[in-house]
């Protein structure tokens, strides 16, 4: 029989206390006062970043947790600012053409798209950025606002959102125009995206007429659109997300609806087939912006009764202490 020495070349060493993390990283010893084996695993834990310089939610995110951008926007009262995240702090970019909020976001800092919006109800505009100015772009199919997107500037994916109630319409967009796909299988509005045009996730929100929340996730390949038969553990609209389809981050949001309520903090990772409660949020919000990936993401603005909120929080891998379990 294989041993765990002949294996990772180290013994399972007895200790009366566990060891720091980093100096634990990547090995399993015996706690003799807990009676426990242990490990340390990587955890994602949220940290403060420098404050939005125009609190507000429901803009467009874009980027990056080094390279940010968050554009439009209720503060409340429409806004057509654009802010760049460089790591640190936040800078003032080129002004939306447009203003707007309950606005999708995808791209790059230096490289984005914004679509959709209110004031609407049918708002269809679309405006790309090159880093310093937003040009506009070809108007979405089914003007709407509170839609989510993935994907880039020359290949974005717009989804969900509201006009008239839940919508459901599916649009790519190939750097000039947005083209009619097949719809989702849960109509919604004010859900969170992630992921590519080719390979989208599309996470909770809320469904008509009531307004419910809802658990839904559904993946999308480039062409149509798959339920998940295992949603979110709390559903909830309003929510940020960012990530690809098989390792996303979902966080804040409302756990009712419909806006004004009370924000909550919670956070969950996707592992492409589950999801998992994660750490939480130092400020509960709603109408969050988010970008980045599930390791490494950028929660950034949103409003908490009865204002709008500046907070910027860093998603980052930090050391844990685990008690291994035969589950």
């Amino acid at each position: 029989m294989t041993t765990y020495k002949e294996i990772f070349g180290k013994y399972v060493r007895s200790v009366s206390s566990d060891p720091p993390t980093a100096a634990g990283e990547g090995e399993i010893w015996y706690n003799t006062s807990s009676n426990t084996f242990k490990t340390v695993v990587q955890v994602g834990a949220w940290a403060s970043g420098g404050s939005l310089g125009n609190s507000r939610g429901g803009g467009a995110s874009a980027g990056t947790q080094t390279a940010g951008l968050y554009a439009g926007g209720n503060a409340p009262g429409y806004v057509n600012d654009t802010e760049e995240y460089g790591g640190t702090s936040w800078t003032a970019g080129g002004t939306l053409g447009t203003t707007r909020g309950y606005v999708a976001g995808m791209g790059t800092q230096t490289s984005a798209l914004a679509a959709g919006g209110f004031p609407g109800p049918s708002n269809g505009a679309t405006e790309e950025y090159n880093g310093s100015s937003w040009t506009g772009g070809g108007s979405l199919g089914t003007g709407r606002y509170g839609l989510a997107s993935a994907g880039t500037q020359t290949a974005g994916l717009a989804f969900g959102g509201t006009s008239d109630g839940a919508q459901n319409s599916t649009e790519e967009y190939d750097g000039s125009n947005w083209t009619e796909q097949n719809a989702l299988n849960t109509a919604r509005r004010y859900l969170a995206g992630a992921g590519t045009q080719t390979a989208g996730l599309a996470i909770g929100g809320t469904t008509g007429p009531g307004n419910a929340v809802t658990t839904a996730t559904e993946e999308y390949n480039g062409s149509s659109w798959t339920s998940n038969p295992t949603g979110l553990n709390s559903g909830r609209g309003n929510l940020g997300g960012c990530g690809t389809q098989t390792a996303a981050l979902v966080f804040g949001g409302l756990l009712t609806a419909p806006a004004p309520g009370t924000g909550i903090a919670l956070t969950e990772e996707y592992n492409g087939s589950t999801w998992a409660v994660a750490s939480t949020l130092a400020t509960a919000r709603y109408f969050i912006g988010g970008t980045g990936t599930s390791t490494v993401a950028l929660a950034m603005g949103g409003r908490q009764s009865p204002g709008a909120l500046g907070n910027t929080e860093e998603y980052v891998p930090a050391a844990a202490v685990k008690t291994l379990t035969t589950s």
